[in-house]
């Protein structure tokens, strides 16, 4: 589990801003995510932290578990790459957004690449489903440079992936 109470440190999501300016308004009720990527990112960033409240309170209803148990949880989330999305804008009712999730478990680090799909009811964005394209331990290379194959596993160059 992840600590977020530092309102200061670089937000988990990848967005570059601090906790504070970025996700936090999300988590304490203050905004809501006003697209399907800002909607992934704060999902993320509570995943790491086990926020089940938030994660359960942006979840579809009919797709909805009725709990999330962290006890189980050994992994520690590292950080979230966007890889792309479609539609899910202020204006759209739907919406897909692509990521690459790492996190570290068993001092090995690994990756998780999911295709999530997103709702708008009342407003709001919710989490649908996801399927997972790909998953596993992040791979070893030794060429380390923008042409080398990246080391999330995807099969995609560096520079095509995780180097966008």
């Amino acid at each position: 589990m992840i600590t977020l109470n530092n309102e200061n440190s670089t937000c988990l999501c990848g967005s570059g801003l601090s906790y504070a300016d970025c996700c936090q308004p999300f988590h304490d009720g203050r905004q809501i995510p006003k697209t399907a990527a800002a909607l992934m990112r704060s999902r993320f960033t509570a995943y790491a932290g086990q926020n089940a409240a938030y994660l359960l309170d942006t979840w579809a209803i009919e797709t909805r578990p009725p709990d999330i148990d962290f006890s189980k949880e050994s992994a520690n989330w590292q950080s979230l790459t966007i890889v792309d999305t479609k539609k899910g804008g202020e204006l759209d009712a739907k919406g897909i957004v692509e990521f690459k999730a790492f996190y570290r478990q068993d001092d090995n680090d690994h990756f998780m690449h999911e295709i999530s799909r997103f709702v708008k009811t009342g407003g709001r964005w919710y989490y649908l489903d996801g399927k997972i394209k790909a998953a596993g331990r992040v791979g070893i290379t030794t060429d380390t440079g923008r042409n080398a194959p990246c080391a999330c596993g995807s099969g995609k160059k560096f520079k095509r992936c995780c180097g966008r």
